[in-house]
């Protein structure tokens, strides 16, 4: 007799232990769960190194230690290598009356076998065969920091020289001034290449304290450069032993220059394209660093602005190292190079950027629409200006006739055609007035010779008393200023709801948010017109990867002989040149001309942001919006840039004040350019002289970068609830309560309520709140709108610049 089989079941007493508690990480089980079974690669090349023999794994390590031997070897051809460029040294004076003449004799005469002969640019360029070892010295004028740091820019190193003594050969405790100072602070913060210190004037010094005041050199040295020591340069064998120094030291890469090729010039021709024409053809002479040039690609040269090419020409190396080589002259462009002159590459317009700068926008995108002439008409006439028509007697000036009475004048209106239709670029219309130079034949038949017709103002400048005020109203801004700033640094956002005004109608673009961090807001909502000029990208971090990987991939390319590569001495001709720039080169006294080559897409505009840090040397406050000057790696422009804090929130707060001690981001539209790239921030004083005031990096070129600017309304209780409370002093109206209802309300003790009806019709309001308020505490309701830069991008050219720039205060 069969039996069926039952399956077990347990009981309800049966025990449940508690499952293991793997803590915040997965259990081995959960990984191979998910996994299903795969291996990484990291642990799979650790299995297979067990697997090797102990041979094998000594080969290995072989080949590692030569290819980065190799490496180095190769690193070291390329900076005193027979095809490599020579050695850019330029001497950097710490001291504004500091000899300079005396430190080149110096280098110059170490050495009798030398070869020494100076470009039409001035520079010095020194032949050592001993070294085997060429070099280049390059003296910029002392007090332009401009000048100074462009030649840094495409130094291989850089030698700072101070010394410890004076004219009187007198010791002086000051061996850094405020120049020097400045040009340290500056140099250091855009990228400061392989650096040597030498101190002259210790000879004359006794031997006795000679060793005390180096040690306090080294000290003063050792704050602004550590590990960096000093060396004494006031003989011959001292600056032999810098100039084996120069060669020999291990080198600092920039990141910004090593991706893009870069050359000094070491000789300029200007060719006019013709009588009529203001363009011409700049003729620029020098040896190519970094990465290979090429002719279809675009250049930048500060002070003239992005250019394109049409011919590149390679020449034979006018400064061999070779003695035999050597000329009677000293002077190398006395030498006729044109024999042996042979094209490298000639533009292909096919294949050649394009120095579009701007987007071409569509006015009816979006459905944006502009007013006809018949939208005018129904708008009516423009507001004009009035002025004032005056008879005054002949010669009297406009200052004599705005004394006379206006009673005695007739008032007039300027005509439509004074006015400007193009906007300025700080978004303001300029006005042209005009003087009408034609009078009816009548008018001057009737008047006396001794009498003339005067158009004048209604309400002339007062010259004399502006010019006798002009300290106290700056002092009065700066006073009004530092006030705002402290305001807002204690009471940050919070303004006062105007009384005169609606308040759903002073803050109608604002909207309330349930949290800042978390709540929606559309990058594409609401953008204003000048977001139609502009480029952006899919994702710029993925571009600028790519980028660079082509622009490696072209450098290791050494078989295309159509690039100009690193070491080759080059004649670029560049194209559309103005020649009113050159003639303002012309005029500078010794500045060096620099060269840059563009990456892709660098001379298109875009919403640049930039990370900037206050300066220690500067607590004047800076407020957004305010105008700066800005040098991002290569370039130099100056903007009105809004600031905003640097999170890595989607949505980052609008920021009123650049506050000392406080690191923010400026957005502004700008050309692109990739990081990393250092930026220098100046403010430009009303003398013309300039501050450091911030330094920083290029963050991205992102306009989907939502830049959110906070109001905050402030109210006080009134009557006090367990749950609620009556709150006064937030509105004024019985409207705006009902219009900002649904926006929540927050205490300076962190409770949370929001508006439950208005009492009366004069702003208090019944609100309700998760806890009983506080006598003391505060009620704030924060509103929100995003913020945009104004298109004030302005490059720095020659011609643009109302002063040189040479001295600038820290």
């Amino acid at each position: 007799m069969g039996t069926d089989k039952v399956a077990h079941r347990p009981s309800a007493l049966k025990q449940t232990n508690k499952p293991h508690k793997t803590g915040s990480h997965r259990s081995k089980g959960a990984i191979s769960a998910q996994t299903c079974g795969k291996t990484s690669t990291k642990a799979a090349s650790k299995k297979l190194r067990k697997e090797q023999g102990k041979e094998v794994r000594r080969l290995q390590n072989k080949q590692l230690r030569e290819k980065k031997r190799e490496e180095v070897f190769a690193r070291k051809r390329n900076l005193c290598g027979s095809l490599a460029p020579p050695i850019l040294i330029t001497i950097v004076p710490l001291q504004e009356d500091f000899d300079i003449k005396k430190v080149l004799s110096l280098l110059t005469e170490c050495d009798e076998t030398a070869y020494i002969c100076h470009s039409p640019q001035g520079i010095t360029h020194i032949s050592i065969p001993r070294f085997k070892q060429r070099l280049s010295i390059l003296v910029p004028p002392i007090g332009n920091t401009f000048a100074t740091l462009d030649a840094i820019k495409v130094s291989t190193t850089v030698l700072f020289v101070t010394s410890v003594v004076d004219i009187n050969n007198s010791y002086r405790s000051d061996i850094i001034d405020d120049w020097g100072r400045e040009i340290f602070e500056s140099s250091i913060a855009q990228g400061l290449p392989t650096s040597i210190v030498a101190v002259t004037g210790l000879e004359t010094i006794p031997l006795k304290k000679r060793h005390e005041i180096k040690q306090q050199t080294q000290d003063i040295i050792t704050k602004l450069i550590p590990d960096e020591k000093i060396i004494p340069l006031d003989k011959q064998t001292d600056a032999l032993n810098l100039l084996r120094k120069a060669g020999n030291q291990k080198q600092k890469n920039i990141i910004f220059r090593t991706k893009r090729p870069y050359l000094l010039a070491e000789k300029v021709k200007y060719t006019s394209d013709n009588d009529d024409s203001n363009n011409g053809t700049l003729e620029i002479s020098g040896y190519v660093r970094g990465m290979p040039l090429s002719v279809n690609g675009l250049i930048h040269i500060p002070g003239f602005g992005d250019y394109q090419m049409s011919q590149i020409d390679k020449l034979n190396d006018p400064y061999p190292l070779d003695k035999s080589n050597k000329s009677t002259t000293n002077d190398v462009h006395m030498k006729d190079l044109n024999d042996d002159q042979k094209v490298l590459d000639i533009a292909d317009p096919n294949k050649q950027e394009s120095l579009e700068m701007e987007n071409v926008s569509d006015p009816m995108d979006a459905e944006q629409t502009w007013p006809d002439e018949l939208d005018m008409a129904e708008a009516g006439p423009l507001k004009k200006d009035k002025k004032i028509l005056k008879v005054v007697p002949k010669g009297t000036s406009e200052y004599q006739a705005s004394w006379i009475p206006d009673e005695d004048g007739v008032e007039i209106e300027d005509d439509d055609d004074d006015y400007d239709d193009n906007n300025s670029q700080d978004g303001r219309m300029s006005i042209i007035e005009e003087q009408d130079e034609d009078t009816d034949d009548d008018e001057g038949d009737n008047d006396n010779d001794e009498f003339e017709t005067m158009t004048v103002s209604e309400a002339p400048p007062d010259e004399q008393r502006y010019d006798q005020e002009i300290d106290f109203y700056e002092e009065r801004e700066a006073i009004a200023k530092l006030k705002e700033a402290k305001l807002d640094e204690q009471y940050p956002d919070e303004i006062d709801t105007p009384q005169d005004q609606l308040a759903k109608i002073r803050f109608q673009k604002y909207r309330g948010l349930e949290s800042f961090r978390t709540s929606p807001w559309d990058p594409k909502e609401n953008l204003p017109f000048d977001y139609s000029r502009i480029f952006q990208f899919q994702n710029f971090d993925r571009t600028r990867r790519r980028v660079f990987k082509e622009i490696d991939n072209k450098h290791a390319d050494d078989d295309d002989d159509k690039y100009a590569k690193h070491g080759m001495y080059i004649t670029i001709h560049v194209k559309n040149v103005k020649q009113e720039l050159f003639n303002a080169f012309c005029t500078l006294n010794e500045r060096p001309l620099i060269v840059f080559g563009l990456l892709l897409n660098e001379q298109k505009m875009s919403l640049l942001n930039v990370t900037l840090k206050r300066t220690m040397t500067n607590d004047e406050p800076i407020k957004s919006k305010e105008r700066l000057i800005f040098q991002c790696g290569f370039r130099r422009f100056s903007t009105c840039p809004v600031f905003s804090q640097h999170t890595s929130l989607k949505k980052h707060k609008y920021v009123r004040y650049f506050q000392n001690d406080d690191t923010v981001v400026a957005s502004m539209y700008g050309q692109i350019i990739y990081p990393p790239c250092q930026v220098l921030c100046y403010k430009e004083n009303k003398d013309g002289s300039l501050n450091l005031i911030a330094k920083g990096n290029v963050l991205s070129a992102d306009p989907n970068r939502l830049l959110i600017k906070r109001v905050v309304l402030s109210g006080h209780p009134f009557k006090v609830n367990k749950h609620s409370a009556v709150i006064r002093f937030m509105f004024f109206n019985r409207d705006d309560i009902n219009a900002f209802k649904p926006v929540k309300l927050r205490t300076k003790y962190g409770r949370r309520g929001h508006i439950k009806e208005p009492l009366g019709t004069h702003g208090h309001m019944k609100c309700v709140f998760d806890g009983q308020l506080k006598s003391q505490d505060t009620v704030h309701m924060n509103l929100y709108k995003r913020v945009y830069p104004k298109w004030t991008y302005e490059p720095c050219l020659l011609t643009n610049e109302t002063t040189d720039h040479s001295t600038m205060e820290t």
